[in-house]
């Protein structure tokens, strides 16, 4: 290989990973502008009418250590009287474990009456969830509870489908390694994912 078909590739390496970079950087951007001052903890969140409550994996009947930390802190918003209802969004389907049915049995093992329980089961990805809070069940206004590396963007995203959203920090006990490529993915291909989305709706 010639030196000039050496310098080309280089050079189409580096575009690429420069074109990388900027999406990467326009969508972490438009996530910070759309959720900052938007997020708390649940000690100081504000009232709404629904806690939504994004659904994630589920093992034999039960939930992983991040649903489990986003149901409990529902529970404490409801409990707090912050929030009326709390509505669980995630994949019903068989193969996924249905998650919404998983979520709905241990909020209710903890003292949320059924009634005060929505289930979405097509809530397949954040952005679904959003769509189908608003489009579907009518949430307005929502605090929506997941873990802080997905928080902004669930919060950017219920915005844009027209939820008055505030973002609630769910505490995980979950390994540090699964935490650290969750923020990885999150800002490499979730984000930049959902600004797509946004913009071709």
């Amino acid at each position: 290989m010639s030196a000039i078909s050496r310098y080309r590739i280089l050079l189409l390496i580096g575009a690429g990973l420069a074109g990388v970079e900027l999406v990467v950087t326009i969508a972490s951007t438009w996530v910070y502008v759309q959720a900052h001052g938007r997020t708390s903890e649940a000690s100081e969140a504000p009232s709404a009418s629904v806690a939504l409550v994004l659904g994630a994996k589920v093992i034999d009947g039960e939930p992983d250590s991040y649903v489990r930390g986003r149901l409990d802190t529902a529970l404490a918003l409801y409990r707090d009287g912050r929030v009326q209802q709390v509505l669980n969004s995630g994949n019903g389907r068989a193969v996924a474990g249905n998650e919404p049915a998983v979520m709905r049995a241990y909020l209710q093992q903890n003292g949320v009456p059924p009634s005060d329980i929505i289930d979405d089961p097509e809530g397949y990805d954040t952005a679904a969830s959003c769509r189908r809070a608003h489009d579907l069940f009518g949430v307005r206004s929502a605090l929506v509870v997941t873990q802080g590396f997905h928080l902004g963007r669930a919060v950017a995203l219920c915005r844009d489908a027209g939820i008055e959203a505030h973002g609630v920090l769910a505490e995980c006990d979950c390994p540090t390694w699964t935490i650290a490529r969750n923020h990885l993915r999150e800002t490499v291909l979730a984000r930049p994912r959902a600004l797509l989305t946004v913009m071709m709706s």
